[in-house]
Parts: C-alpha cells; structure tokens; sequence
C-alpha cells in the first residue's frame, strides 16, 4: 500500500512539474509575441519617419513652382528652406529616429536611415535646381570671369593681320 502511494506522490510531482513547464512555455511565448509586435510597430514606425522628406518634397515643390523666377521675399523665403531643412534632416538622423531604436539592438534601422537620407538628397536637389533656374548659382563661364586670369599684351602693331 505504501508502494502505492509514493508511486502516486512521484507522479503528482512528475505532473505538476510538467504543468509548470508548459505554464512557463506559454508565458515566454506570448513575451516574445509581444516583444514581436513591438519591434515590428518600431519598425514600420520608422520606415514612415523615412518616408516623410517625401511628403514634403511635393509641398515644397508646389511652393517653389507658385513663387516663381523672380527674386522676391517669398520665392527666397521658400528657396531658404528647400535648401536648409534637408541639411538640418540629414545632420539629424540619430535624433529622428531615436523614437524607434530598441535597446536590445534588434531592430535594424539602417535601410530607414538610408531611405530617410536619400529622400532629404533628393528633397535638396529639388532646392538647388529651382536655385539654377532663378540664375542663383554659378554655373555658366561668365560667372567665373572674375577667377580668369588674362594675358597682358606688351606690344601692339599697327599691320592689320592678313
């Protein structure tokens, strides 16, 4: 009879034991469903922060096209921050995106700061080809006439060249 019953306490310890490690599996299976869903919210979240220059490249497009070619306070106002707010994105990619770092460094932020970047890029050379198309740039020879260094001529005659 005594056999019996430690038989029966071994195989309550046994269960119960196996009912904590199936407690437990469900427990660290729905931490990592968790950690999961929140990894992939910070990362969607971030490939939206990298798409944003987009966003306001096409208003900022349409300003420039309204302001037209004539230099004014308005076109310059707008020129200005075409061309400045994409170097202040670009030299601030760590702080846009620190909202979705994870400090445990699974998130792979790389190819949203990328597109983040390139998108500024793309967003100041919209700035610069409506700074060219205003005449603001240097880019004919006649704007470098001033850095061209002349020939003296020592002589003159008055032979006309045949």
């Amino acid at each position: 009879m005594r056999s019996v019953q430690s038989i029966k306490k071994e195989m309550d310890q046994k269960s119960n034991s196996s009912y904590s490690i199936k407690h437990d599996a469900i427990a660290n299976e729905k931490e990592n469903k968790q950690a999961l869903a929140i990894r992939s919210r910070k990362q969607s979240k971030a490939f939206s922060i990298a798409l944003s220059p987009g966003k306001q490249i096409a208003m900022n497009a349409f300003m420039m096209y309204m302001s037209g070619r004539n230099l004014n306070i308005f076109s310059i106002s707008i020129l200005s921050s075409a061309i400045l707010s994409p170097i202040k994105g670009i030299m601030n990619v760590s702080n846009a995106f620190r909202s979705c770092e994870d400090p445990d460094g699974k998130i792979d932020l790389t190819s949203s700061k990328a597109l983040f970047i390139l998108m500024n890029l793309v967003w100041l050379g919209v700035g610069l080809y409506k700074m060219a198309t205003m005449k603001l740039l240097p880019l004919t020879s006649a704007d470098w006439e001033k850095y061209v260094v002349w020939k003296h001529v020592m002589e003159t005659s008055s032979i006309p060249p045949v």
